[in-house]
């Protein structure tokens, strides 16, 4: 027990601590509550909520991914400082309460406690050893790519906040566990349950007189705990804090499932009280957007995610967040206050070029081992450039016109959206329209690309043929289909996109009018482009329309499994490249391989694959702009892997990674494989046994 003046002394700087430190915690929330409502109710069933960022923070299971043994120190250092909530009130009170009180610490029941804390105070240290070894010995590339910073990031922040709170960690955990051999020191004995504080005491030599190393040590740790307080609102470790928060107020559907990385916000342009659309400035951000910047700890995990930063080009979205934790440092105060940051997100978080060579693959939510979102600011940037600047690649208006005038982004006429049809009535197979056959089990949408793009042509007329084969009664909308709007409202052209799916849903709505009414007759959509699949499936359900959606590889693998379809005779060896919008952002993975497979064949997998599957290049509107400059292509990069497999064939599920890998400059080589979509090798197989029956 501590004398009565040090009680005095400690009652003192406990209460400036924690009157400092409630002050900078409320700055930071009401500076995250002055962020943007609306959108996604992020508070709908909290105590659901709490439960579940509770399990996600104690598992840690974010932190392993890709980096093990970084997992295993942060791991380490986490469950330790959980376990230490208890150690330091135990320690404050036997400090601080007649001896009485607390004799119970060092009797035989509490023995489990004291292994615990003994062997936690080691695993921390090690920890954090390790973690601070790694950022300032070792100086790992992936903890300091070449991004741009904030000024004061720039400067040292980043390093200084590091070894700050790295020293902390060290002074507190290290205090406290030389305390405990300075006190078993001075009882004259080891303790059992205390293996490395009994090796401690064992060093210093036991003697009474070291109850003052136990003295200065007792400061050192909760003393060191009372002086980091108030910059703990200030420091990367507030992430303790706002990670499980972030966590609570993930983005959730009505039933409680998380909401698909492919959903992007609403924006309700009809609300006449905005002055703004997207977010120029700090505060136009929602407010859980906010919240990441102080959840962020600056890994850089998303960074190395990045198929535009992996291919050279001047994107981070690490950078993006570490950037929006400065700024708000510095204006953190005013934004509490009601007031604005004095500078647009364009002056220090990304710039122009950043922003457009995002290809929204959300390669760095998936990333993200806190939940943030960086890829849903840079879209929300985009919308404030498009529609209130009218400031956008120029290669992005051709695209933007087309969809306007003609509903496509190739701006081809529209009479010609049922041309891919052409050739297969010569063959004498008549494509049936929602008109010519209203009760149709399965509406084909065929989307832009498989109505205009030659490529995806023959997966368009591929999957008539199968479906036929299969005896499944389908139509297509024909003239009646326009674009889904996808790339206009990646691109931030949320009004365009609002137009073109408001006239999809009212043309959908009215071809599953029986279907809507009658639950037991339902009718699916059905999709090749795993673009219209994403818009169908978690855009149009914002404005109304909730369809039954599948992209054509889940129709293909449940009419195979079904015996609708024979397997698949795969032939030569063939790897499977995952769009972003069908397997990363909507979870399917395993239908278009189960296809592949069907017949017996294997499919040999690229290193980057499913759930960490690298980006074509052609998200977030880059099929219709020049990517911006870097060491080389997306689609060259992915193709080089693709490659390197071996196989003769990659096989694609959507139309834009199978232009974006077909055109690379990897695929005009002499041993590039054949990009061909799932459908047509299908098709091909068919077709194939077709022909051996008839010999």
């Amino acid at each position: 027990m501590v004398t009565p003046a040090e009680k005095l002394a400690f009652a003192l700087l406990a209460a400036f601590a924690f009157a400092f430190a409630y002050g900078g915690f409320e700055r930071v929330a009401r500076a995250v509550a002055a962020g943007a409502r609306g959108g996604t109710d992020r508070t709908r069933d909290l105590p659901r909520r709490i439960g579940a960022a509770v399990v996600t923070t104690l598992a840690q299971r974010t932190t392993f991914r890709d980096r093990p043994w970084v997992g295993v120190a942060h791991a380490a250092v986490f469950y330790g400082f959980v376990f230490y909530l208890l150690v330091n009130l135990v320690d404050a009170a036997v400090g601080l309460l007649p001896p009485a009180w607390t004799a119970w610490v060092h009797g035989p029941w509490a023995g489990p406690y004291r292994l615990a804390a003994d062997l936690f105070s080691v695993a921390v240290l090690l920890g954090v050893a390790a973690l601070l070894a790694r950022r300032f010995l070792r100086r790992d590339p992936a903890l300091a790519p070449d991004v741009a910073l904030h000024e004061d990031a720039a400067a040292g922040g980043v390093r200084r906040d590091s070894a700050l709170v790295g020293g902390f960690i060290l002074l507190h955990v290290g205090m406290r566990l030389t305390g405990e051999g300075f006190f078993l020191a001075a009882e004259g004995h080891a303790d059992a349950w205390q293996p490395f504080a009994s090796a401690v005491a064992g060093a210093v030599g036991h003697d009474p007189s070291r109850i003052v190393g136990w003295h200065v040590a007792w400061w050192g740790a909760l003393g060191s705990i009372l002086v980091f307080l108030p910059y703990f609102p200030r420091s990367k470790h507030l992430h303790l804090i706002a990670a499980p928060v972030n966590f609570a107020l993930a983005r959730r559907d009505a039933d409680g499932t998380p909401t698909s990385t492919g959903t992007l916000e609403p924006l309700d342009l009809e609300d006449e009280t905005r002055e703004t659309f997207g977010a120029a400035y700090l505060e136009e951000l929602p407010y859980a957007q906010i919240l990441d910047a102080y959840a962020c700890i600056q890994c850089h995990r998303c960074t190395d995610a990045c198929p535009a930063h992996a291919t050279g080009k001047a994107l981070s979205p690490s950078a993006l967040e570490i950037n929006k934790r400065y700024e708000l440092r510095l204006h953190a105060g005013a934004l509490a206050e009601g007031g604005g940051t004095p500078r647009p997100l364009l002056a220090y978080a990304l710039d122009e070029e950043q922003i457009w060579a995002c290809t929204t693959c959300g390669a760095c939510i998936d990333a993200c081992p806190v939940g943030n979102e960086p890829m849903l600011d840079i879209v929300d940037m985009r919308r404030e450039r498009v529609l209130m600047e009218g400031a956008f690649p120029d290669d992005l208006q051709s695209a933007f016109r087309g969809m306007e005038r003609t509903g496509n982004p190739w701006g081809l006429g529209h009479d010609a959206r049922m041309a891919w049809a052409e050739p297969l009535a010569e063959a004498g197979l008549e494509v049936p329209t929602v008109e010519t056959d209203p009760d149709f089990e399965v509406l084909f949408w065929v989307g832009c690309a498989g109505a205009y793009d030659a490529t995806a042509q023959e997966t368009t007329r591929a999957m008539a043929r199968i479906l036929d084969h299969a005896g499944v009664r389908y139509a297509v909308l024909g003239k009646g289909e326009r674009c889904t709007g996808d790339p206009a409202r990646r691109a931030g052209n949320e009004y365009l996109y609002y137009q073109l799916a408001s006239e999809n849903v009212a043309t959908l709505d009215a071809a599953l009018a029986q279907d809507l009414l009658d639950e037991a007759a339902p009718k699916r959509v059905v999709t090749a482009c795993a673009h219209c699949y994403n818009a169908l499936l978690n855009d149009y359900p914002q404005l109304g329309g909730t369809y039954d959606v599948v992209h054509h590889t889940e129709l293909l693998d449940e009419l195979v499994g079904a015996g609708r379809l024979p397997p698949l005779d795969l032939g030569g060896g063939t790897t499977y490249h995952d769009p972003c919008y069908l397997g990363r952002h909507n979870g399917v993975f395993d239908a278009p391989r189960d296809v592949l497979a069907s017949g017996g064949g294997e499919v040999q997998e690229m290193p980057r694959s499913k759930g960490h599957g690298f980006c074509c290049g052609a998200g977030g509107a880059q099929f219709w702009k020049e990517e911006e400059a870097g060491d080389g292509a997306v689609a060259d990069a992915r193709m080089r892997e693709a490659r390197d497999t071996g196989a003769d064939t990659v096989a694609v599920a959507c139309p834009f990674c199978a232009s974006m890998l077909g055109s690379s400059g990897v695929a005009a080589e002499d041993d590039a494989p054949e990009v061909v979509d799932v459908a047509v090798l299908y098709d091909r197989s068919l077709r194939a046994i077709g022909e051996r029956l008839r010999a």
